[in-house]
């Protein structure tokens, strides 16, 4: 399979709506017959921040220019560590013990301390970050819901299926990954599943990189944000990297936590971008070059 890295401004594969109504229901995925979840190595939890409108007036607002999606990956076997990690957060910010954390509720002073922590915890992250100015065909995304959103997901899953093959260990449940996305109650994971399903099934190669050995359609699935540790510190990655690359109205963006989650970025042969990070439709240095608070992405060990 080849991974380089180049900027693509292909078609993304498209899965018109099926008509099912939008679903809040988890998919039926983790008790599909003939499963053994012994086989998962990792887990992954999902979640996004920033939203997939195309409204951007010049003052600022309107819809974000920038969306993120953000997975945490986690052998299964050290899952539990992000319970814990959750525990101590809210014991730190005296919180109540079973209170769901939302990073964009917290503070700056809270904010930090929690990212620190998360990153001392064995795990990696993966990210794709779009910045939708600059989108050359913006109405083919506005033309169908959440088309930007699975077309992102594709991208997230290339990269978190490299990540568990790179890493897989048969004494630990191999490279198949569980992927767990924070639920969108207007979105339906049906879809998305087809959506996947479509991929595997009728995509070129060269054009879908998913190591599908390390991603089963059957096993993606969606909880409400409040159920599982792992959704929480997705949102805390999420949100971070949107701090880091959107501006506020006051044109400043806030990459201390992104700086803080470095240790944590998927590496490739030592290069994070493309891999950990991958920017859309642009590449970086071409996003980099008009969005100068993208240099913290581009320091030290970041290639």
């Amino acid at each position: 399979m080849n991974r380089t890295e180049t900027p693509n401004h292909h078609e993304p594969a498209v899965m018109r709506g099926s008509g099912r109504p939008t679903s809040a229901l988890m998919l039926c995925a983790n008790s599909a017959p003939g499963q053994d979840m012994n086989t998962i190595g990792f887990k992954a939890y999902v979640d996004e921040s920033g939203d997939e409108g195309f409204v951007f007036r010049p003052d600022g607002s309107g819809s974000s220019r920038w969306m993120v999606l953000s997975a945490i990956v986690i052998r299964k076997e050290k899952d539990m560590a992000l319970v814990r990690l959750l525990s101590d957060v809210r014991q730190l910010l005296a919180k109540q013990p079973k209170q769901q954390l939302h990073f964009s509720d917290l503070r700056h002073e809270q904010r930090v301390p929690y990212i620190r922590k998360l990153a001392a915890v064995p795990l990696r992250t993966v990210s794709v970050i779009i910045h939708k100015p600059s989108i050359r065909e913006p109405e083919r995304f506005q033309a169908e819901k959440f088309l930007l959103y699975r077309y992102a997901t594709r991208l997230l899953l290339e990269r978190i299926s490299w990540l568990c093959r790179d890493h897989a260990d048969p004494a630990k449940g191999g490279a198949k990954a569980e992927v767990i996305f924070s639920n969108r109650s207007i979105m339906s994971y049906e879809d998305l599943r087809d959506y996947l399903l479509l991929l595997k099934n009728q995509s070129h190669p060269m054009d879908v990189r998913v190591d599908w050995n390390a991603i089963d359609p059957q096993r993606v699935s969606a909880v409400n944000h409040d159920k599982l540790a792992g959704l929480q510190a997705a949102d805390a990655v999420a949100s971070s990297l949107f701090y880091a690359v959107q501006p506020n109205r006051f044109g400043e963006a806030e990459d201390k936590y992104a700086s803080l989650l470095r240790p944590t970025y998927y590496r490739h042969k030592q290069t994070t971008i493309g891999y950990g990070l991958k920017f859309w439709p642009e590449d970086f240095q071409k996003l980099e070059s008009a969005n100068p608070q993208l240099a913290v992405f581009a320091e030290g060990d970041l290639k």
